[in-house]
C-alpha cells in the first residue's frame, strides 16, 4: 500500500466499520469523509475499496416489473415541491418472541424526509388519522396523499378527515406497489439498514431505535437522488428558495440542522 493512502484507508475502514454505516457504499463513505474535512474523490475512494474488499454482499435479484400504469402512480405524478405529495405505507416486523409489530412510515416524496415512523402492535384508521394530525399541525398539510389501498388508508373516516383539510388522495392500483415507489423504496432502506440487523426484544426499544434511525436519515445519511444531500438539509434549500406548498410551516428541526450552514 502506498504510504500516501495508509492515514486514508483507516478512515475509510473506520467509517465503513461503524454499525450505521454498514450497508453503505463507497460514494456514501466519500460523502463522509469530505464532510470531516478529507479532500478526496469517489474515484480514489473507489480504488482502495476495491484493494480492501470492502463491497457490499449483492443482494438477491429481483424480478423485474413494468411501470405502474395507473393514474395515480408515482412516475405519472411525481411530487414538483416540498410539501406537494406525501405517501405512507405500513411494513411489518418482530420481536424477538415473534410478536408481530407494524411500523407506519410517512415520507415527503419531493424531499425524501421521512416525517414520521409510527411503531406500534397494530395500526388502525384512528391511529392513522391522529398521526396525520400532529403532522399537518408541524409541517402543514400536503396537496395529496398517495397510498395503497389497505383498510387503514380506504377507510371512510380517513378518507372524511382528509378532505375536510383539503388534502387529496392518491390511491395506487391493487397489487402495484411499485406504482408507489417513493415510499416503498424508503420501506426497503429501512429493512436493509435497520430491520434485518436488529434483534428486538420489547416494542419499546424498538420505537427507541427506530426513531434514532429515523433522524439520522433525515438529517446524516447520504441521499443518492438528491445529490448525496441529506433529505433535512435538501428541506432547508427548498424553503430558502420558496420551493414550498404555500402556508406551509417551517418544520422545526430542519432550520437547526445546520447540514447547509
Amino acid at each position: 500500500m502506498p504510504q500516501k493512502d495508509r492515514l486514508l484507508t483507516e478512515a475509510i475502514r473506520e467509517q465503513a466499520n461503524k454499525r450505521k454505516h454498514r450497508r453503505y457504499g463507497y460514494r456514501r463513505i466519500t460523502e463522509i469523509l469530505c464532510r470531516l474535512n478529507w479532500i478526496v474523490n469517489h474515484k480514489r475512494v473507489y480504488r482502495i475499496w476495491r484493494q480492501q474488499d470492502l463491497r457490499l454482499p449483492q443482494k438477491r435479484q429481483k424480478s423485474k416489473r413494468c411501470n405502474g400504469n395507473g393514474q395515480n402512480a408515482c412516475d405519472r405524478r411525481p411530487p414538483e415541491y416540498m410539501n406537494h405529495i406525501w405517501s405512507y405505507d405500513i411494513i411489518e416486523d418482530r420481536l424477538e418472541n415473534g410478536r408481530k409489530v407494524r411500523i407506519l412510515n410517512v415520507i415527503d416524496e419531493f424531499t425524501r424526509e421521512c416525517l414520521a415512523s409510527e411503531v406500534a402492535s397494530s395500526i388502525k384508521q384512528h391511529d392513522v388519522i391522529e398521526l396525520l394530525r400532529y403532522l399537518f399541525l408541524v409541517r402543514g398539510c400536503p396537496a395529496y396523499l398517495r397510498s395503497d389501498n389497505g383498510s387503514q388508508f380506504t377507510a371512510d373516516r380517513v378518507k372524511r378527515f382528509l378532505k375536510e383539510l383539503g388534502v387529496d388522495t392518491l390511491f395506487i392500483e391493487p397489487g402495484s406497489p411499485w406504482e408507489n415507489g417513493y415510499v416503498e423504496s424508503f420501506n426497503s432502506r429501512m429493512r436493509d439498514e435497520l430491520l434485518n440487523g436488529e434483534l428486538f426484544l420489547h416494542i419499546d426499544e424498538m420505537k427507541y431505535v427506530v426513531e434514532r434511525w429515523r433522524m439520522d436519515y433525515n438529517h446524516y445519511r447520504p441521499h443518492s437522488s438528491l445529490s448525496y444531500m441529506t433529505p433535512a438539509g435538501f428541506a432547508d434549500l427548498c424553503q430558502q428558495a420558496g420551493c414550498v406548498r404555500p402556508g406551509t410551516p417551517v418544520l422545526a428541526g430542519v432550520q437547526d440542522c445546520g447540514i447547509l450552514s
